[in-house]
């Protein structure tokens, strides 16, 4: 078969292309196996400063309330509280 034969074989377009799709796959999951080894390597990492907040008296309960209140809108969190307010009076909490 003539080199130019070659250049245009469909068989041969369609194993680059697998071979292509093959590659790009394992390239994706190779990246995500990564992310989640560095995700768990964080998460041990968060939990061993909670541990050591725990251990300096610290709440845990309480300090993950402020962080989660921390990431919220100023706006976001002051409809949250309002209507904490007035679950609190409804139920006679306060």
């Amino acid at each position: 078969m003539p080199a130019t034969a070659a250049a245009t074989d469909p068989h041969a377009d369609k194993n680059r292309a697998t071979r292509f799709a093959q590659d790009q796959l394992k390239a994706f999951v190779e990246r995500i196996e990564k992310l989640e080894e560095e995700k768990k390597a964080i998460a041990d990492d968060i939990k061993d400063v909670f541990a050591e907040a725990k251990g300096n008296g610290y709440d845990t309960k309480a300090l993950r309330a402020v962080i989660r209140l921390r990431k919220q809108d100023k706006d976001e969190r002051a409809e949250h509280e309002a209507i904490l307010e007035t679950y609190k009076a409804a139920l006679g909490i306060m």
